[in-house]
């Protein structure tokens, strides 16, 4: 993922709280309004742990510091990590001797650290990066998330107590694992979270779009792979359209077309070439109309059209050859111009975007309570999933009465609200 970097120094958490508490027209931040003093212990439960894979960006801000030099970071303890693969270029096991925590033969030993009792307060799933296959058909990656999330309630059953859980990115490749890691947190009672750190990166303009804000229609620009940045596609979407008048009602439907199919949808009003100009314009990419409709109607373009409960048309445009960013449009009732947002990464390591990832689990860790929904993850899995089948399978339409999913938005800070001074582009 490419952006900007980030020059501004890390902030701790008081620093943060006056930070949000001072911004106009935020309301309060569940959790945030105490100062918590206690560091919770945490279980890493990694597919593979080399450099700049998602368990060093992650676990490695908690071992040395946000900006993994050593400086602050968060109030939290990494006690222990199962390792699925050892890859060359591995940082587990040297890490493990530096810093003292326990690689473990199991994801039970990294949780009981060898007892029969919970040990930890907090588990980090993160199943992106190794070598795993792919399904024949569609494609899709099969990382381990739901089996690691299986080890991880079964040691939870076995000490009778639970412990928040956060998995990255979706909640599995399939949308039958994911339902059912979501029913099973809900039965067990088990604080939950998953997701990406689109939703909390820097966004510019900084201007919050207020819960309760009709829309007419949305799309979101990105770049990349159809499904590991297609779902960060999908979030970057989701955590904005989810806070439209009366809140999350789920999807009805899902297609994929692509090419010359993808320029004549558009054409046919079925999405919107305007809104696909602003949202590439607003993250500062300067591109001729005729080159952009050309790359539209490239092969390598995918289009994701989705239909939502309430009638919104929303477009994922992954559209290859323009530029790398995420970036959202959305047209609005009685406004001439669409509401744009671009969603800023930090280019290198230590990708400051994880930074306030990792700040959301953190006051899930500290407080026992999510600090945004699983179901918007939950709701991207689903789309995620019929994404992949559509692609395959021609550009099929699906109808989704399984992705009747309804939530509330709550207010969290991204980077621009939370502290993270918006860096220059």
């Amino acid at each position: 993922m490419t952006s900007c970097q980030h020059p501004t120094a890390p902030i701790n958490r008081r620093q943060a709280l006056a930070s949000i508490t001072a911004l106009a027209g935020i309301s309060q931040f569940p959790g945030l309004a105490a100062i918590v003093r206690r560091k919770p212990k945490v279980a890493a439960i990694v597919t593979d742990y080399r450099n700049n894979t998602h368990a060093d960006v992650i676990c490695g801000k908690i071992l040395e510091g946000f900006r993994q030099d050593g400086g602050v970071g968060p109030e939290l303890e990494l006690v222990s990590m199962f390792t699925d693969q050892v890859n060359d270029g591995d940082l587990s096991r040297s890490l493990e001797k530096k810093h003292g925590f326990k690689i473990t033969g199991s994801i039970e030993e990294a949780i009981t650290l060898g007892t029969n009792k919970l040990q930890v307060q907090g588990v980090l799933s993160i199943g992106e990066h190794g070598n795993y296959p792919f399904t024949p058909d569609t494609k899709q990656h099969m990382y381990p998330r739901a089996r690691f999330f299986d080890a991880i309630t079964e040691t939870f059953r076995k000490t009778g107590k639970v412990a928040p859980v956060f998995n990255d990115k979706h909640l599995a490749y399939n949308w039958a694992d994911a339902k059912q890691m979501y029913d099973t947190a809900a039965r067990m009672k088990i604080p939950f979270m998953a997701g990406s750190s689109l939703p909390v990166t820097w966004r510019k303009p900084q201007s919050v779009f207020p819960i309760g804000t009709p829309i007419e229609e949305a799309l979101v620009y990105g770049y990349g792979g159809l499904e590991a940045y297609g779902f960060h596609m999908l979030e970057t979407m989701q955590c904005v359209v989810e806070r439209r008048q009366g809140g999350e009602s789920g999807v009805e439907s899902v297609q994929v077309l692509r090419g010359e199919a993808a320029w004549q949808a558009s054409q046919q009003g079925r999405w919107s070439f305007e809104l696909l100009k602003a949202a590439v314009a607003g993250s500062d990419i300067e591109i001729a109309d005729e080159k952009l409709i050309a790359q539209v109607r490239s092969p390598n373009s995918a289009v994701y059209l989705m239909k939502y409960r309430d009638k919104i048309p929303v477009t994922g445009a992954m559209i290859p050859g323009v530029g790398g960013q995420f970036s959202l449009a959305m047209k609005l009732p009685d406004q001439e111009d669409p509401f744009v947002s671009w969603f800023q990464l930090e280019d290198k390591k230590p990708y400051g975007h994880f930074e306030y990832l990792l700040r959301a689990i953190e006051e899930m860790f500290q407080t026992g309570k999510p600090s945004y929904p699983v179901e918007r993850t939950l709701l991207t899995t689903g789309i995620l999933d019929r994404v992949m089948h559509s692609v395959a399978n021609d550009g099929i339409s699906y109808r989704t009465p399984e992705l009747a999913i309804r939530y509330q938005p709550v207010e969290w800070p991204y980077a621009n609200q939370a502290g993270g001074n918006p860096y220059p582009c």
